[in-house]
């Protein structure tokens, strides 16, 4: 489990850095700033979250079975908030109206709070000093 979150958290990573560049030079002279700053948004918490993800494979204070929970969250919160804010920020540049995948943003953004809860609580139940 530890080399799958490992893996992950850092293709989560390299792929915002991908998003983060694409965005700034090839999205920005197609979206208004406020796409733009949308898009960005994405970006900033996909690092976040892949940071958090090799964080969590990388410490031993967490049981495993707190490891797999945290990892679910956190990739499926990732992909529907940060996904889903990358096509409703390009939704103009497409004729499919992205407006109706709006509800996963929210969803998204619940796991990743749902993460950040379970890793404190994961954290309190911890033996450490």
């Amino acid at each position: 489990m530890k080399k799958l979150i490992l893996v992950t958290g850092t293709f989560f990573g390299a792929t915002a850095v991908i998003l983060g560049a694409f965005g700034a030079h090839v999205l920005s002279e197609s979206l208004t700033p406020h796409s733009i700053a949308t898009f960005e948004t994405g970006v900033k918490y996909q690092m976040y979250h892949a940071l958090l993800l090799i964080l969590i494979g990388s410490v031993n204070l967490l049981g495993e079975r707190t490891k797999m929970i945290l990892f679910y969250l956190l990739v499926i919160g990732i992909v529907l908030f940060s996904g889903s804010i990358y096509l409703l920020a390009t939704n103009d540049l497409t004729s499919f109206d992205f407006i109706s995948i709006a509800l996963l943003t929210p969803l998204g953004g619940l796991l990743l709070i749902s993460a950040w809860i379970v890793l404190g609580v994961g954290f309190l139940k911890s033996s450490f000093s």
